[in-house]
């Protein structure tokens, strides 16, 4: 019969994990997680160009309203937010999606207006739209059209 001496682990058969292993294995997740978190984390840049492209598809769809039921529309920004007016409350939705987006309406060459002329002629004056995000870093995006064509998006120089 064999023996062993105290301290020698040879003839021990492996009864699971030991606390330090579960710990560590634990940390390890713990570090994936959180690192995974972060990257998927959304930058203030990803969600101005967001806002900028809802913004614009709004835009462009109360004009569409507008001019297929003859009533007049404007949009225009209110602190912290935007609306459409002439339109029904339910009719498109109204604020930002994002917090810390700002929005200044003005003419083609850039003179300031309260509000933008959406319709219903389906010719409007050149219009531009700038969205500004609080950052870090503060960002400026240019949302705007000819009278003709739809409203784009483009980088603020």
């Amino acid at each position: 019969m064999p023996t062993s001496a105290a301290g020698n682990s040879s003839n021990r058969s492996a009864r699971g994990f030991t606390l330090l292993e579960l710990i560590i294995v634990i940390a390890i997740i713990a570090i994936a997680t959180a690192s995974v978190s972060f990257a998927m984390r959304d930058s203030s840049a990803a969600k101005l160009d967001r806002e900028a492209d809802r913004l614009a598809a709004l835009l462009e769809s109360a004009r569409a309203q507008s001019r297929a039921s003859g009533v007049a529309v404007r949009w225009r920004p209110v602190e912290g937010s935007f609306v459409f007016d002439g339109l029904p409350p339910e009719g498109l939705p109204g604020g930002w999606v994002a917090e810390g987006i700002t929005a200044q309406a003005a003419l083609g060459n850039g003179t300031l207006v309260p509000a933008l002329q959406l319709g219903p002629d389906p010719i409007i004056a050149a219009q531009q739209i700038t969205l500004y995000s609080a950052g870090p870093p503060a960002r400026a995006l240019r949302i705007a059209t000819d009278g003709l064509r739809p409203f784009t998006v483009f980088p603020v120089p």
